[in-house]
């Protein structure tokens, strides 16, 4: 059941993530929807854009989520506590997605994924240790910290993977331009460079790169951690937590600091980036935490359990709001605009 499970979800993941590398760069791509918002005189209105990116990544919370939903229901965890623990998290790391864009690259209305991976792994531990000692005692739930750990690593891994399909769309976290690489790196990406068009892309506006052959440093990025996503899950599933843990923790967070070196977008002052920084430091923290807790009691994970506790109408619920929420969030675009007009066609009256 396991690995046809894990066959199913990583045919699943290949169709999704092959649409998105094929289709998104594209211009129309951006703007899901607008609404119109505020009348601007002479049949004209000021309107909101609704954006891909606020889709995409809504699909990547959920499915990350849900992910961790289904790893923790295998361990025994109630989905009290596990709903608990998800709302806790994300309470932290969503807030530390704008907060922390703000304080390294100096802007206000944008997100950084990395960001709020950093924060989630320095307050996952403490979080986990707070919840049982308090609700936990009160609705009779306990979670392990590596159980807990183990399980969000992977769903991070997943959730980052398909989260890059949302900077496709948006034309963020873009390579560098394939001209300005050394002629190996020229050799190894030719004819499979991403190229965006849209005076709206980030890449246009930020990097004046319209038309222009990039690395395509968000496909390789959405590769490289849903593939290590689904590894780690076959070990999770395998009894082998803390070697899940590893595989998942030190594969991202060493391919975000080494994926730097081939973004041509601004991420804060210097050679060595803050966000890199940030990845070196929580890289340590996390293996200082796998081996401090290595000694916790394991629960051998069931599958059919897990996929059992998540269908239910409060967890679907759950999921739903959660999707909800984080596309108004981040899908309400604040550095785009739109201008309106209706008219009627005279001929169908």
């Amino acid at each position: 059941m396991d690995l046809i499970f894990l066959a199913t979800f990583a045919l699943v993941l290949l169709l999704y993530l092959s649409w998105g590398v094929i289709f998104l760069p594209a211009e129309r791509w951006q703007i899901l929807a607008t609404v119109p918002a505020m009348k601007r005189g002479a049949g004209d209105w000021h309107g909101v854009n609704f954006t891909w990116y606020g889709l995409l990544t809504a699909n990547a919370y959920l499915v990350a989520v849900a992910v961790l939903l289904v790893l923790l229901g295998a361990l025994g965890v109630s989905s009290l506590g596990t709903a608990m623990l998800v709302t806790s998290l994300l309470c932290c790391c969503v807030p530390a997605s704008r907060l922390v864009a703000k304080l390294v690259e100096k802007k206000t209305d944008t997100f950084t994924v990395g960001g709020a991976v950093f924060v989630g792994i320095l307050v996952t531990p403490p979080v986990t240790m707070l919840l049982n000692r308090t609700a936990g005692f009160l609705f009779n739930f306990h979670i392990t910290v590596m159980g807990a750990y183990t399980a969000i690593a992977i769903a991070y891994a997943f959730g980052e993977g398909l989260g890059r399909l949302a900077c496709i769309s948006f034309g963020c976290c873009y390579g560098k331009p394939l001209h300005s690489c050394s002629a190996m790196v020229r050799r190894l990406f030719a004819g499979h460079c991403f190229v965006f068009h849209g005076q709206t892309k980030k890449i246009t506006y930020a990097g004046g790169m319209e038309a222009t052959e990039v690395i395509p440093i968000q496909a390789i990025t959405a590769l490289v951690c849903s593939s290590s996503g689904l590894v780690a899950t076959w070990l999770f599933l395998s009894s082998h937590q803390t070697a899940a843990f590893l595989l998942a923790t030190v594969s991202t967070q060493v391919w975000r600091i080494l994926s730097e070196t081939m973004r041509a977008d601004h991420r804060g002052g210097g050679n060595f980036s803050t966000y890199q920084f940030m990845g070196i430091v929580g890289l340590l923290y996390a293996l200082c935490a796998a081996w401090f807790f290595r000694g916790e009691s394991q629960t051998i994970p069931d599958l059919a359990a897990g996929l059992e506790s998540i269908w239910r109408p409060e967890l679907l619920l759950f999921l739903q709001a959660i999707w909800l929420v984080i596309f108004l969030y981040t899908g309400r675009s604040t550095v785009t605009g739109a201008i309106l007009s209706f008219h009627v066609h005279r001929d169908r009256i």
